[in-house]
């Protein structure tokens, strides 16, 4: 498997989100997406990264981009979450982990002082073709969105 680099072609693919419903990152083209990748839903790290990403979400929108959860959570857990907090982003669930891992979002990380395989929190930003612009790897989500929002006003020239 090639790893994801910036100037690459995404790689396309279809999950599905909180209504069931089959959401394709092609059906985004024309919009900038900010497609992120995290462990898993009502963690303290992860609530955090979805509030922040839903609090800029106006501010990611007005720029013309979507903003994209992908987790191997099942639906019903992200409909939970989306519920308990709620979270405007869009959560797809990768159960499976197919495109968790074709994005290169996991591997092998220490947790309490352990190796372990998991989902490496990631971000990936897409330009409106479909490119990849920026890869964020191994996040820390304090500042996160805000950085992330940052980059795509900086890509974009605005």
């Amino acid at each position: 498997m090639t790893l994801l680099e910036v100037g690459m072609e995404a790689p396309d693919f279809c999950l599905p989100e909180t209504s069931e419903k089959e959401v394709c990152l092609k059906d985004f083209r024309g919009k900038w997406v900010v497609l992120y990748f995290y462990p898993r839903d009502n963690t303290s790290g992860c609530t955090r990264e979805a509030l922040d990403f839903t609090s800029l979400l106006k501010e990611f929108e007005n720029s013309g981009a979507v903003v994209i959860g992908v987790s191997p959570d099942s639906i019903k857990s992200h409909q939970r979450f989306i519920s308990k907090h709620g979270l405007k982003v869009t959560l797809l669930s990768d159960t499976e982990k197919k495109v968790i891992k074709m994005y290169g979002a996991w591997g092998k990380k220490k947790r309490y002082g352990k190796e372990v395989e998991g989902v490496i929190r990631s971000t990936v930003l897409i330009d409106d073709k479909g490119i990849v612009r920026f890869i964020w790897r191994n996040v820390k989500v304090q500042g996160h969105a805000e950085d992330v929002l940052r980059k795509l006003r900086e890509l974009k020239g605005s």
